[in-house]
């Protein structure tokens, strides 16, 4: 007999007792059909002797997981990088910038040193006075960045005169003219004489140059300035002469 024919056998015979137990039933005293009971459990035996695997026990604990993992679906089961940090602080933002200090308040700009008044620092003009009469003013204002000094007098040279005249001691002040940014300062510039006696040598001209002084008052110093003349020109002898540099133009033209 094959090993095929011997196990259907086997099968065939387990099925019509199962068949069997099923369909037995018994008569009772009234005539009532009565279920013969439960049908007997069949254990069906593999051939060639292989073991079978039990069924698994639903009573049974599930097996334990590997210490340290967490099981599927649990709060631990995470990834790691949706876990606070531990030294985070609770409110900080994820966008805030590290470490952000408070903007450093500008530096003050350096104090400009102060200097001497010149041609590059200062406009020049020159504007002949009616009062009193054959005087010219010389205005000097200060166009620079810092405090500049007017020492001593100008130098001023009409046309192509080969000298400068002289200064009117009296008029010196009892400071050096000081001018902050913007401000100004004055001489005066005796033209001629008054009543055509003093003078000699008289003759009219239409340039002008002024030169500066420096501490020394002997020196001069930086550039020289080119304020305009009236188109007609001025009238000078040789009478000129002019003040030092004055604080008040009140001061300048009182010579």
């Amino acid at each position: 007999m094959s090993v095929r024919t011997s196990r259907t056998r086997l099968i065939t015979a387990a099925a019509s007792v199962a068949l069997a137990a099923f369909t037995m039933t018994a008569c009772g005293d009234n005539g009532e059909i009565k279920s013969a009971g439960p049908a007997p459990s069949v254990r069906f035996t593999s051939f060639a002797g292989a073991p079978t695997s039990p069924a698994a026990d639903p009573a049974a604990p599930p097996a334990s997981a590997a210490p340290g993992s967490a099981a599927p679906g649990s709060a631990a089961s995470g990834s790691a990088a949706s876990k606070p940090a531990a030294n985070a602080p609770a409110n900080a933002s994820p966008n805030a910038p590290a470490n952000t200090s408070a903007p450093k308040a500008p530096a003050a700009p350096a104090a400009t040193k102060p200097t001497t008044c010149e041609g590059s620092n200062t406009k020049t003009t020159a504007a002949p006075l009616n009062r009193p009469v054959n005087h010219m003013l010389l205005t000097v204002t200060n166009t620079g960045s810092g405090i500049c000094y007017l020492h001593g007098y100008p130098a001023v040279r009409f046309g192509e005169a080969q000298a400068v005249p002289p200064v009117i001691t009296d008029s010196k002040p009892q400071a050096v003219v000081t001018l902050k940014p913007g401000e100004s300062g004055y001489a005066s510039v005796n033209l001629s004489s008054t009543d055509g006696t003093d003078g000699s040598n008289g003759h009219t001209v239409t340039s002008l140059a002024v030169y500066f002084h420096g501490p020394s008052g002997n020196e001069s110093v930086g550039a020289g300035a080119n304020p305009a003349l009236p188109p007609k020109g001025v009238y000078v002898d040789d009478s000129l002469k002019v003040t030092y540099w004055q604080q008040s133009m009140d001061d300048a033209v009182s010579w």
